[in-house]
């Protein structure tokens, strides 16, 4: 299937249907009085997420979508039918912005999760409602209200714990196939990974973690060269970013220590908050480097560099090093989950905090 992570659609919600004027005219009842009755609700559109979907290509080609109108209301206090809401599946991860004024209008997390995108009008009032003691026979009604109509942007962020960085051939595809259930494709020349993939990985039967390899980068990406930095977006929600450094390019004029420099800057340029990400040094091709060379020169490399965050070397091919990774990973991620948990139940604690409470604070004076 075609990866598709970004769409632009059109949607329309119905029209509520109109109320009517109509009077009861039966055998006995000759002043039945007012009976029109209301119009039908118009279907709204909601967007839900499914994990089964993993690409937005079903949008790419349909563009518009629109729900039915209500029916109008009848004579015999018959009430219109309201429509059926439209529901429009997407990926976990999919972001809905609105194109006119870049509203964002959902952001869905969670498989199963519902968000309104265009609410559907509300039926109108038949002449029964305008019924009173003075006025017995109303002709007042009222209109159907017009459904909200919207043109969304829809951009897929893939939802994963780690994310792969670096330049084309830096060996991401390899590693993510080492450590994964991911199997994308791997060859010997530049950018041959297109599009994002995803990989499960496993360190034992009840924990793993989720990690993103994206299209590398290349000097001037933030400026459409390569790729571009199309495909940076789908790291903005990782917890730990990956920069892997081929550390035994095949072209002897090739500097790494420049290459990982651009990428740097490349991510600077595009995002800040994505740089100031968490971010581990990974020398990759270990394999390709003389055992008896291997120290000093990742040494050179780090002080050129100007490195001083974790640095980790492993080969993808034979998968040396991996292990000790993506433990070390798991390790980090737990962290981070528990950190983030206290974030989300420190209000809490606070509060229940008695003893940190100052007594003579007036904010905490009781009533007598």
């Amino acid at each position: 299937m075609k990866f598709i992570d970004e769409a632009k659609i059109e949607v329309v919600a119905g029209n509520g249907g109109n109320g009517v004027a109509s009077f009861c005219r039966e055998k006995f009842r000759p002043f039945g009085g007012p009976d029109g009755g209301d119009g039908g609700r118009g279907g709204s559109i909601y967007a839900i997420a499914d994990r089964n979907i993993n690409t937005l290509v079903d949008y790419r080609y349909a563009k518009l979508h629109r729900a039915k109108n209500g029916e109008n209301g009848r004579g015999s206090d018959c009430y219109g039918k309201g429509a059926d809401d439209v529901y429009l599946r997407m990926p976990i991860g999919t972001l809905v912005i609105d194109q006119h004024d870049g509203a964002i209008i959902a952001d869905l997390t969670e498989h199963g999760q519902v968000a309104l995108l265009a609410k559907g009008g509300e039926g109108g009032w038949g002449n029964i409602h305008f019924k009173t003691s003075t006025n017995r026979a109303p002709r007042q009604k009222t209109d159907g209200k017009e459904g909200e109509r919207r043109d969304l942007k829809l951009e897929l962020k893939v939802l994963a714990d780690v994310g792969l960085l670096g330049m084309p051939n830096a060996g991401k595809s390899t590693f993510i196939a080492a450590v994964s259930n991911a199997r994308p494709k791997v060859a010997d020349y530049p950018f041959t990974t297109l599009h994002p993939n995803l990989g499960v990985v496993r360190v034992s039967h009840e924990k793993s973690f989720v990690v993103a390899d994206i299209p590398g980068l290349i000097e001037g990406a933030a400026d459409g060269a390569g790729l571009g930095v199309q495909f940076l977006r789908h790291l903005q929600r990782t917890r730990l970013l990956l920069h892997l450094v081929d550390l035994a390019p095949f072209d002897s004029t090739v500097d790494p220590v420049k290459e990982a420099k651009a990428i740097v800057k490349e991510l600077k340029k595009y995002d800040e908050s994505l740089f100031d990400k968490p971010r581990w040094l990974v020398l990759n091709k270990l394999d390709m480097v003389p055992e008896e060379d291997r120290s000093q020169r990742v040494k050179d490399f780090v002080k050129r560099f100007g490195w001083k965050g974790p640095v980790f070397q492993i080969s993808g091919l034979t998968r040396e090093g991996c292990e000790e990774l993506v433990t070390e990973i798991y390790e980090h991620l737990a962290v981070q989950r528990q950190l983030e948990l206290r974030e989300h139940s420190g209000v809490a604690e606070v509060v229940l905090d008695v003893d940190s409470v100052d007594a003579d604070d007036p904010r905490f004076k009781t009533m007598d």
